[in-house]
This record gives C-alpha cells, sequence and structure tokens, in this order.
C-alpha cells in the first residue's frame, strides 16, 4: 500500500473544513482485476471510521461512501450476493479504492456530504441501494411563486426548507402542496396576466394546462384572480413551509373521508397517498424545526484516535471543528472564542461557515443516537470545562438549552 500521488484525474479529496488535527494522507489500494482488489482491501483498510472512494479504470471518482469500519465496508462490495445488485457493478467498475480516516462516525457523515456534492460521483447521482439524494423544497419564483425543488438553497425563495432526503419523494410533495394551495406549477417561461392588469390589445387568454379548469390552480396566466389573491395562497404555503401552520393533513383527511363515504374509493386513495406525503413532509418539518430550536451547542466528540473534537454547532447545523482544549489556560482562551461565535449571528469573516445541507444529518444523528444528547454543552451559562480538561468526562456534560 502506497500514499496517493498526484497524477492521475482524480488528486485528492481535498480539505476538510471540520477536522481541527491535521489528516491522514489519502491511502489506496489498487488491481486490476477485482478479486485481487478484494484482497488488497482485505490486507491493508483499517477497522475504523472514514470516507472512501472508488476510482475507475480512467481515473475518475464515480462513487463515494463512508463507514464506521472502513474494512468491513469494502469487503461487502465484493460478497457473492452483491454481485448483481449496484453495489457490486461498482465494485466491478472500480480498478482502485481510496481512503481517509476519520476520528469518528460523526465526522466520517459529515465528510460523506461535502465530498458527494463537491464531486457529484456517477454512481452516487444516479443512487444506489438505500441511498437518497438530498434537495431543498423551496417557494418562490416570481412574479406567481410555485413550490420546486432546488440541489442547493435558493437564496431568491420566499420560503425553503431542508434538506430532505428522496428527490423522487420530494417531488411528489412539491406536486401535493402546489395542488392543494391552488399555486400554479407550470414553466416560468409562461406569460402571466393577473386580473386588473391593463392589455394593448382584447386578445383571448388562454390557459397554458387544465389545472384552473379542474379547480387547482387559480389561474395566475389567464387573469384568474388578482395579484394579492395569488399573494394570499402564497402566504398561507410558506406559513406551512416554517412549520406555523398544519391544517393542511386534517383537510386532506377530510378529503379522503368525504370520498370514501361518497364511494368514491379511487380518489379516496389518491387522498390516501397525499396524506403520507404531506405527513411525511410535516414529520421532517417538526424534527428540522426542534433542530433548530434546541441545538445551539457544542457537541463534544471522542474520536477512536483519542484526540476530541468540539463541534460547533448553531440552529442544528455544524459551522465549526475546534481540536478539544489540554489545560485550563487554552481553555480560557477557547472560551472567548466561542463566546465570539455565539454573539455573532453574520458568520462571514469570522471564518465559520454555515453549511445547511447537514442539517438532516445532525438532526437524524441525535434523534437516532438519543444518548449522545447527554453529551451536549450549553454555549452560555455555566463554564465550559468545571474542571480540566484531561479529567473531564464528556458523558458528564449539560444539555443545549
Amino acid at each position: 500500500m502506497t500514499e496517493w500521488i498526484e497524477h492521475d484525474v482524480f488528486t485528492d479529496f481535498g480539505p476538510d473544513r471540520l477536522m481541527p488535527h491535521p489528516t491522514a494522507s489519502l491511502r489506496f489500494v489498487d488491481h486490476e482485476r477485482t478479486d485481487g482488489l478484494r484482497d488488497e482491501v482485505r490486507r491493508w483498510a483499517p477497522k475504523v471510521p472514514g470516507v472512501y472512494g472508488m476510482i475507475d479504470a480512467v481515473g475518475r471518482l464515480i462513487y463515494v461512501g463512508k463507514s464506521k469500519a472502513l474494512r468491513n465496508r469494502l469487503l461487502s462490495y465484493f460478497m457473492p450476493t452483491q454481485e448483481e445488485e449496484k453495489s457490486g457493478r461498482i465494485a466491478q467498475s472500480a480498478c482502485r479504492i481510496v481512503w481517509e480516516t476519520q476520528p469518528s462516525e460523526f465526522a466520517a457523515l459529515l465528510r460523506e456530504q461535502h465530498l458527494i456534492r463537491n464531486f457529484r460521483p456517477r454512481f452516487n447521482v444516479q443512487g444506489v441501494p438505500q441511498r437518497q439524494r438530498s434537495v431543498f423544497l423551496c417557494l418562490g419564483r416570481k412574479p406567481a411563486e410555485t413550490f420546486y425543488i432546488s440541489r442547493d438553497v435558493d437564496p431568491k425563495a420566499v420560503a425553503w426548507e431542508g434538506p430532505l432526503m428522496g428527490a423522487n419523494r420530494v417531488t411528489r410533495v412539491a406536486e401535493v402542496l402546489n395542488r392543494f394551495f391552488q399555486l400554479r406549477d407550470c414553466s416560468n417561461k409562461t406569460k402571466f396576466q393577473f386580473s386588473g392588469q391593463l392589455q394593448l390589445f382584447d386578445l383571448e387568454i388562454r390557459p397554458g394546462c387544465v389545472r384552473h379548469e379542474i379547480g387547482n390552480c387559480i389561474g395566475p396566466c389567464v387573469q384568474g384572480c388578482s395579484r394579492a389573491a395569488y399573494q394570499k395562497q402564497v402566504d398561507l404555503a410558506s406559513d406551512f413551509l416554517v412549520g406555523r401552520d398544519e391544517f393542511i393533513s386534517v383537510e386532506i383527511e377530510r378529503l379522503m373521508k368525504t370520498a370514501a363515504e361518497g364511494l368514491h374509493f379511487e380518489q379516496a386513495g389518491r387522498y390516501r397517498d397525499d396524506l403520507k406525503l404531506v405527513k411525511w413532509m410535516v414529520n421532517r418539518l417538526q424534527d428540522h424545526a426542534r433542530a433548530r430550536e434546541q441545538l445551539t451547542c457544542i457537541y463534544p466528540v471522542q474520536g477512536c484516535d483519542q484526540r476530541p473534537i468540539w463541534y460547533l454547532i448553531r440552529r442544528g447545523v455544524v459551522e465549526h471543528a475546534l481540536e478539544a482544549p489540554k489545560s485550563s489556560r487554552i481553555t480560557k482562551t477557547l472560551e472567548k472564542q466561542i463566546r465570539h461565535w455565539h454573539e455573532s449571528d453574520n458568520t462571514v469573516g469570522t471564518g465559520y461557515v454555515r453549511c445547511e445541507e447537514n442539517l438532516a444529518i445532525v438532526s437524524g444523528w441525535f434523534r437516532k443516537n438519543t444518548v449522545e444528547q447527554r453529551m451536549l454543552r450549553r454555549v452560555t451559562g455555566e463554564p465550559l470545562l468545571s474542571q480540566p480538561a484531561p479529567q473531564q468526562r464528556l458523558g458528564d456534560s449539560k444539555m443545549c438549552g
């Protein structure tokens, strides 16, 4: 096994801004045959957390993954039962496997997400078993706002929520919400004509689709509503998206029961499917709202390398990572730095960067690992360390407020 040398198409994963320690050199194994690559993995890959990449014959990064035990995860690609699955096809396409060790599973999760969004490897984009792409559900696009999905936060959107896992599911949610709030879902190239707008010529305006005729859109393209009336629907949709109104679930359930009682079972089935999607969305909204409300804190993580890292989390998003202090003197210096971070909402120019994409990782991590919540520390209040760091037990730290 050797260190990665920079002469191929793919050279390196790049810097890790959420790693305060010097990162280990990128390692790799390669072989022209799949069974030979498996043997190299068995020989050299460590059983520690980390991220890995699959490189094809021409040096392209085709897949990125993470694991809390690299060796075990990489060997799973070569199992006979995986040959017909996409994971098996990934292994068959790979001539080289690279990996970068991480101090913890949490660190590997954050690093994997960054690498996927940075490199967009082919097999990650196309999807693999049990992997879903994250997207944002946005409300915007003037002059007639609509729900749509975006890979990144749209700064021009009226409101947005995310990241949400599963692009196909979120697309269906957008369709249901546009239909429920009677918002348009047509292209922005459509010419919109609100009632009250003056026209140079008295021409017949035709709708771009049948949604206005069947009552699923209030028709901003055919003067079916005024700008004020359409804005009222946009405001209702925005209230739902920011979690201030959940009436949509109750209303869809009422429509489903009414259709069933009228023996319109096909229509009731469609409402049932819509209700499942909306309830899933409401749960994600509530989950993210709790994270934003409760998770402004320090999350100390003891790595497998015995070097603890303090993750600075603001409103459910990891903004920075610091090496845990090893003495009282360093602790006092670090406290001032953390207080300054906490008191400044604007992170521009401070060295801290908000990456909204990791909100889903953070909220999901603490939802699944409830014991980890006991490790969270308040940013304000009592001292960060009540005694010198070497004697501090991470499990005894305070919950965040």
